[in-house]
């Protein structure tokens, strides 16, 4: 690698080397320029003078090298401050300065993508906020104006907004929970039906405009695991097949017996999970179509914590392409029924870039 012309030392490995080298070419350069001026017939004092102010000069210009990356930090650090973490240092220097670089210039990201974290989880929530509250306070406007008649269906729309409410608040709750890393899980031996019939009315209310069906092979299929859990795991992934199926398509949940595991399926009629979306539909905040899921409500926390929440398990969930079109999500879940689960370390869900 070429060595920046403002730093000359760049090739020693060594703080304490680059030193040693300053202070002898410091002393040397006094030594022969003294001597110098000495023997053409200049006074003692005048070349001690001369060759004192050539020394500093070289001492300044190697030093200013040396220091050159913490100025550099210094100007990022005050940039941090005033909120850009776009600045980083240039870390070619193979001493400690060097390193102390490169720990600052991968800080400086970590810290970048933290904020823009911070950034987009106030924009989704705010959004997401927004919406059944705009959609409230309407309906509540005209009740109290006398537009509208507080009838049953009235109602129930405005129910359904407050549990919309409920819902992003409940997973934002989870996320905390999530990132803190203390969720205990409650296992005990269910039915399943009753968990997937009720997960699929709780969308049912939402949207009436989409089908959905519910198959259980065979029909006293039991899972030991922990059914509140996995019941927010496959409501997560009937709201994410709804959002992205059309009106009057079909969404088709079924679980069935895989020997020493339980495998459930989402299947939806939507437009289906890219390959180059595969790898990141479980990212906190990633959202595979922006547009509809913006549109739809869609956080893009649902998927994060349903990919979390198996883990806890020591299960496996990932999408599948649905022929002609549309996505199916397979959840397998160990059924563990010894009373001694062995799930493995949940892996935290990645950021999107």
């Amino acid at each position: 690698m070429r060595r920046p012309p403002d730093r000359p030392l760049e090739w020693l490995p060594t703080l304490k080397l680059k030193a040693s080298v300053v202070i002898l070419a410091a002393v040397a350069i006094t030594v022969i320029t003294f001597w110098s001026f000495v023997r053409i017939g200049l006074w003692p004092s005048i070349s001690g003078i001369i060759a004192g102010a050539v020394a500093l000069s070289i001492v300044w210009v190697l030093a200013r090298g040396m220091t050159s990356p913490l100025r550099e930090m210094a100007q990022a650090i005050e940039a941090m401050a005033r909120g850009d973490f776009s600045s980083r240092v240039r870390a070619t220097s193979r001493d400690e300065i060097g390193a102390l670089a490169r720990a600052f210039n991968q800080m400086a990201a970590e810290l970048a993508e933290t904020d823009r974290v911070r950034r987009d989880l106030v924009a989704n929530v705010s959004h997401e906020l927004r919406t059944p509250i705009t959609a409230l306070q309407a309906r509540l406007e005209n009740i109290i104006d006398g537009v509208e008649e507080p009838d049953p269906e009235t109602l129930q729309t405005m129910l359904a907004q407050v549990e919309r409410l409920g819902r992003l608040v409940q997973q934002l709750l989870d996320l905390s929970r999530l990132e803190s890393g203390t969720v205990p899980l409650e296992r005990r031996e269910f039915d399943v039906e009753p968990m997937l019939q009720h997960a699929v009315r709780e969308s049912q209310l939402q949207s009436p405009n989409v089908a959905m069906t519910v198959e259980v092979d065979p029909d006293d299929l039991t899972l030991e695991a922990d059914p509140e859990r996995l019941h927010q795991v496959v409501a997560n992934l009937v709201e994410n097949a709804v959002r992205h199926s059309p009106a009057g398509g079909k969404v088709a949940v079924a679980a069935h017996d895989a020997g020493d595991a339980v495998q459930f399926e989402v299947s939806d009629d939507g437009p289906g999970i890219s390959d180059s979306d595969k790898a990141r539909v479980f990212e906190r905040f990633y959202r595979a179509d922006s547009a509809r899921s913006s549109r739809n409500g869609g956080a893009g926390l649902g998927l994060a914590i349903a990919q979390w929440i198996v883990d806890l398990h020591g299960g496996e969930i990932h999408p599948e392409r649905r022929e002609p079109h549309g996505c199916r999500m397979v959840v397998t879940i160990p059924n563990r029924r010894d009373g001694n689960p062995a799930p493995r370390e949940p892996a935290m869900p990645r950021v999107s870039a």
